[in-house]
């Protein structure tokens, strides 16, 4: 019997990371063309981003209930514990149908123990959670330090987000057509953050990609604490020279600890394009977590 911290695959933890711990990550469903793929099992980064270039019919849907099932049933069977960090609740219904799962799973395995987690955070916001939940218990903390930090870490990570183009909020209706247009014209950038009920909202509005980039990497100032002792995440749809500024700024500015980095897949690409940028950190830290980390 293990405990075993899993997620899916919209946290986009980087493959470093999957292969380090054998992580299990279950694959969030997109269908292009309307053939099915799965993120980061039958699909990567660099050739989703190619195929939206195209212009190619692309769609996501959560993962269903039955998905779940096959994915948890293998651990009840080996009698493990498992600790699930999924996506937000705000822009998803992964976390309802995950529980639906579980009840269902628990009909065969009554005494099958497993804790979901709502991150209320996307990308690499939970995929920096599920890494340093990893690292934790690498380093012998005990179980419940680890459920007691996924709470905490979930609950204080900030996210700083902006996108170069507006065409994909706009399709999938998270950007008014007054909205959409104006902003094309003067060259307006959002500043999106994930408020508390794990929901995207733009907060800022500024004109240019490099004001843009500047500007999140200026809230990491207003609402980090204890930069130096955190590994922070940053991700990136397919502007490598972004990613490589935003790590510059951050180590510069900020001296900060580490950064875990990452391309972001198809579960948040789809719905943002391929200029996406973000650095995600918390804003409270916790001292007795420190040895662990």
């Amino acid at each position: 019997m293990a405990f075993c911290i899993i997620t899916d695959s919209a946290s986009d933890v980087p493959a470093s990371v999957i292969r380090e711990y054998g992580l299990h990550v279950i694959p969030t469903p997109v269908t292009i063309e309307g053939t099915d793929y799965f993120d980061g099992d039958t699909i990567f980064p660099e050739e989703f981003y190619r195929i939206q270039a195209e212009g190619k019919d692309i769609k996501t849907y959560h993962i269903s209930q039955f998905m779940f099932e096959e994915h948890f049933r293998p651990f009840a069977q080996r009698g493990d514990e498992v600790l699930y960090i999924c996506f937000s609740t705000g822009i998803a219904g992964t976390f309802q149908a995950a529980n639906l799962a579980l009840q269902e799973v628990r009909e065969e395995f009554p005494d099958f123990q497993m804790t979901i987690v709502d991150s209320k955070c996307a990308s690499i916001g939970f995929g920096l959670v599920v890494e340093r939940l990893l690292t934790m218990q690498k380093k012998g903390a005990p179980k419940e330090m680890i459920l007691e930090a996924a709470r905490f870490f979930c609950g204080h990570m900030e996210h700083n987000v902006t996108v170069q183009e507006l065409d994909y909020l706009f399709r999938g209706g998270r950007l008014s057509r007054t909205s959409f247009l104006a902003g094309s014209v003067l060259d307006i950038k959002p500043i999106i953050i994930i408020d508390e009920n794990g929901s995207l909202k733009a907060v800022e509005k500024v004109r240019g990609w490099r004001k843009a980039q500047k500007r999140i990497v200026d809230m990491v100032g207003e609402k980090g604490q204890n930069l130096e002792n955190q590994v922070i995440g940053v991700c990136y749809g397919t502007d490598r020279e972004a990613l490589e500024n935003l790590k510059k700024q951050l180590r510069e500015r900020y001296h900060v600890k580490g950064i875990l980095e990452t391309q972001v897949g198809c579960a948040i690409g789809a719905h943002t394009g391929p200029g996406i940028l973000a650095v995600v950190y918390l804003n409270e830290t916790r001292e007795e977590y420190e040895p662990y980390l």
